[in-house]
């Protein structure tokens, strides 16, 4: 896969780059495992808006992928590399022995033609699903389970690959790729391999036009409303808010921690996360 990059016939293209998409093999999605799904824009059941600079966007139709990946002992064959407009990695339809199809989410170098299988006696090869206590230290894991069963929950992201780096007794350890190095139970299942469309991260959307077709819309600085519309809002010239940042309702944005405290997970974290842009850290 690569980046394509357009000569600048416009000031919308002078800036953007695309995805060449090809690693993708068909543009037909399988009917049986998609749902439609409804806009909210950003607003409840009353109308209101509870989350701001959402709305609009292109219509979307969700695929229903299997995170759980809890179909043992049955070999499935990789048809499809598919587009998903919900998610920024490539999904792959599997056609397994018994007739079953399932999306997944498709690991980097996947082709269609492969077979992939789950459980605990498969081999560690690309695609496959096992419980960590199986795959040996050091390969690259994705959509990996926080609670045995619930279905992947970490590492869904595009180029997304965890490491696991020790194992003891019924606990293994994973780095995840924002540094994280924290501890699961070694029933919890993971997908070996990284994820696809790693050039992601690397595209430029070029212009405004190209960001609300995913949903959203102008995000306005609190310091460039009026007095009645934001805390931060006012003053001659340019002002620059005259207090610490805050959401319109007089929240502070910045220095607060999110997490809860009580986070019964937070005692099987060894290392925490860097702050700013997330880098792997093996």
């Amino acid at each position: 896969m690569g980046i394509r990059i357009y000569k600048p016939t416009s000031a919308g293209r002078r800036n953007s780059s695309v995805n060449d998409y090809a690693e993708l093999t068909t543009g037909i999605r399988e009917k049986s495992l998609c749902n439609r799904i409804k806009k909210n824009g950003g607003r409840n059941h009353y109308g209101v808006t509870t989350t701001r600079f959402r709305g609009g966007g292109a219509k979307k139709i969700y695929r229903v992928i299997d995170f759980k990946r809890d179909k043992d002992g049955v070999p499935a064959k990789v048809a499809t590399v598919e587009y998903d407009p919900n998610r920024n990695c490539f999904i792959s339809l599997l056609y397994y022995a018994d007739g079953e199809k399932r999306y997944i989410l498709a690991p980097l170098g996947i082709k269609a033609g492969n077979t992939v299988e789950s459980g605990t006696s498969c081999e560690p090869k690309l695609g496959n699903a096992m419980p960590l206590d199986a795959i040996p230290a050091g390969i690259e894991i994705h959509n990996i389970e926080m609670t045995a069963g619930q279905g992947g929950k970490l590492v869904r992201g595009a180029g997304g690959a965890a490491k696991i780096m020790a194992k003891e007794g019924n606990w293994v350890t994973v780095v995840l790729p924002s540094g994280e190095m924290r501890m699961l139970r070694k029933e919890c299942r993971a997908t070996i391999g990284q994820l696809s469309n790693p050039d992601y991260q690397n595209i430029s959307w070029g212009k405004a036009g190209r960001t609300r077709y995913h949903g959203k819309r102008p995000h306005v600085r609190g310091k460039a409303q009026n007095p009645v519309s934001h805390p931060m809002g006012g003053g001659e010239g340019r002002a620059n808010g005259g207090r610490h940042p805050c959401s319109p309702t007089g929240v502070l944005a910045k220095g607060g921690k999110t997490r809860n405290p009580r986070n019964t997970s937070n005692k099987r974290i060894i290392r925490r996360r860097k702050s700013g842009r997330f880098q792997f850290v093996a």
